[in-house]
């Protein structure tokens, strides 16, 4: 599809970030296995349910815009989640493990973080306010997540990394 307005272009990057998101639900369930810290586990399988809900609130935009739900091949996200599989693959303690996967995850939030800003910011300006509202409500848990896995990484698997970084 040529984009030749603003909207086709909104439209467009919906389209690649809902098969971003698809990929992500793909992607926790392996992170979730390879975790060993059970406060990253956890934040891991809340965000799962909650990146179900926004391909859910997605597929909701698609029937806003009276077109079909359909992804359009995100290599940015692909690129991510890739990363994180090298680091899975690779010998390293679990600690420090777990700080990759946080690393891993951050990239992928931020990613979010700046395709929802975006697309919201382009539904506001389109006048489609209730797709700015369901975007932006996606975009508050994107910030969560994002804090919430900085947090974890202060305040446990930084410091565990660096203190059993060898080989376990």
């Amino acid at each position: 599809m040529p984009l030749k307005s603003l909207h086709d272009l909104m439209v467009d990057e919906i389209k690649d970030i809902y098969h971003a998101e698809k990929q992500v639900t793909r992607a926790l369930p392996k992170m979730i296995k390879n975790t060993s810290s059970p406060k990253l586990k956890k934040a891991f399988e809340d965000h799962l349910k909650e990146t179900e809900n926004q391909v859910k609130r997605l597929e909701q935009i698609f029937e806003e815009l009276e077109i079909p739900a359909k992804g359009k091949r995100c290599i940015g996200m692909e690129g991510i989640i890739n990363e994180g599989k090298e680091k899975m693959e690779e010998d390293i303690g679990e600690s420090v493990l777990d700080a990759a996967l946080i690393a891993s995850a951050q990239k992928v939030e931020h990613y979010e973080i700046a395709s929802y800003g975006t697309v919201r910011t382009y539904a506001e300006e389109l006048g489609f306010n209730k797709i700015a509202e369901l975007l932006q409500k996606t975009l508050d848990e994107e910030f969560k997540a994002n804090e919430l896995l900085t947090s974890i990484a202060e305040k446990e698997i930084n410091y565990e990394a660096i203190n059993r970084g060898e080989v376990e």
